[in-house]
């Protein structure tokens, strides 16, 4: 289940997820999250082409939406677990508030999308059915890539890194 919210971020109700991402997606509850391993490389993910919104495309670690009364932190480590089989730790909430809307091929993405950085200690064990490859890339190449004009990245990995930046989260975070 999906959590619905009011434009002013307030939870209204829920819906299954196979019923919300459409053309008209209504406003909901999401997170992502940008895993680092101990050397400060990202672990970007490219989403399996059997995906209904963005597939194929390259992003930012993980996705997902927590359940309805699911604490964040624990949502995005069940998500890393099932789609990546591996654990996150010392989780941040960089960006609290981030929110974006997307299109792609019909389905629109409508989120308030809070946006984590953690750690990962292992390189991932991807679910073919979620994740189509993977690899470790220094963040200051993640930025570039993103920065770059026609990004093979994700709509809404563009617009987090540009957020990130500017308040130097990662950075924090990698020197401690």
């Amino acid at each position: 289940m999906v959590v619905l919210l009011g434009d002013d971020g307030t939870p209204t109700g829920t819906e299954r997820k196979d019923r919300v991402h459409g053309a008209e997606t209504p406003l909901h509850l999401a997170f992502s999250c940008y895993g680092f391993d101990d050397a400060g490389r990202l672990l970007a993910t490219r989403r399996a082409d059997g995906k209904r919104a963005f597939p194929g495309v390259w992003t930012n670690t993980c996705c997902g939406h927590p359940g309805p009364g699911e604490f964040m932190e624990a949502a995005v480590d069940r998500r890393m677990r099932s789609e990546l089989g591996v654990p996150v730790r010392d989780l941040v909430c960089a960006l609290p508030t981030f929110r974006y809307r997307a299109e792609s091929n019909g389905v629109v993405e409508n989120e308030i999308c809070p946006v984590y950085l953690g750690r990962i200690d292992a390189d991932p064990e991807p679910d073919a059915a979620e994740v189509s490859d993977f690899e470790w890339i220094d963040w200051p190449e993640y930025v570039a890539r993103a920065q770059r004009p026609g990004s093979d990245l994700s709509p809404w990995s563009r617009l987090q890194v540009a957020q990130l930046v500017r308040w130097g989260s990662v950075e924090r975070m990698l020197n401690g």
